[in-house]
């Protein structure tokens, strides 16, 4: 299993080039993902900017959205050439695009768009932006990726599942618990089989963390802001599922590992980039060759 970092893109106040120093510190510390959250209405960054941010400052870990609120794109053309410009920009296989139609309204609000309609214009896009990067239409650059980043696919509904069997290279799953992951992977993987695809889906699952003397503090309060909005009882699940201790980022490994997860994102709550070296220094050897040789030329 590897193991990925989450850029703490949701903290409030966080700035771009603390953003930045995070991604070179965790390639440098042998992170297999870096990995840029979404919202709209909030002050995440912008994570398709956000990570041709990273792509220029690094060199070879995986850059991936999770999850990008793709309907809010509402050109698919548009979209198509930004995120083939941005695969360009990091090279080769770097780009996985997880896309999910999102959970909030007040993203649709802000936007005018219709909440409602957000499954059936996610499809939409995915399927004419796959039609782009097979030159079915003028609209370039082409990605360098063949057949363009590949696509991930979060969210728990039926919807999800066709997705990932019709168009994906697996599914990200959120912040919950080990039963709920292990449940919903095993219908992925049935789904999967049913659609006549070769190989195996893969899988990626995030936990909150923060490490050192003020860890719970950082996170409680992170969270707090973030999940304002889902009331106190879902931001004391976030928090109380959260890995605050060596002891927890260690069960949190052990369990999805034992669940057969093929990442593990551990995403960052306290801004400051020596969350890195705690987390890298805790792991210390499982990080050593779970990412290839930095790209030259």
């Amino acid at each position: 299993m590897e193991i990925g970092i989450g850029l703490p893109g949701h903290v409030t106040g966080v700035e771009g080039h603390t953003l930045v120093a995070w991604a070179r510190r965790a390639e440098e510390r042998g992170f297999a993902s870096l990995i840029a959250s979404d919202r709209l209405a909030w002050t995440t960054p912008e994570p398709l900017i956000t990570l041709a941010a990273v792509a220029g400052a690094t060199g070879r870990i995986r850059l991936v959205t999770s999850v990008l609120i793709a309907p809010l794109h509402t050109n698919p053309a548009l979209f198509a050439k930004a995120a083939a410009t941005l695969d360009r920009i990091a090279g080769p296989g770097r780009l996985h695009l997880g896309v999910a139609p999102g959970a909030r309204e007040d993203d649709y609000q802000a936007s005018g768009l219709d909440f409602t309609a957000r499954g059936r214009a996610l499809d939409l896009l995915v399927e004419r932006v796959a039609a782009i990067w097979r030159g079915e239409q003028e609209v370039g650059p082409a990605p360098v990726t063949p057949g363009g980043p590949a696509w991930w696919f979060g969210g728990t509904s039926q919807a999800t599942l066709r997705r990932i069997a019709s168009h994906g290279t697996g599914w990200i799953a959120g912040t919950g618990d080990i039963d709920e992951f292990t449940a919903f992977a095993a219908r992925v993987r049935g789904q999967w089989a049913q659609a006549g695809r070769q190989g195996r889906p893969r899988t990626r699952a995030t936990v909150m963390f923060a490490l050192g003397d003020h860890a719970h503090t950082s996170l409680a309060r992170a969270v707090s802001d973030y999940y304002a909005f889902a009331g106190p009882d879902y931001v004391r699940h976030v928090i109380d599922t959260a890995a605050t201790t060596p002891d927890q980022i260690r069960a949190a490994i052990a369990a999805y590992d034992a669940a057969g997860l093929d990442e593990l994102v551990f995403v960052g709550n306290d801004v400051n980039p020596r969350q890195i070296d705690l987390l890298a220094d805790l792991l210390g050897d499982e990080l050593t060759s779970q990412i290839p040789p930095v790209r030259t030329g």
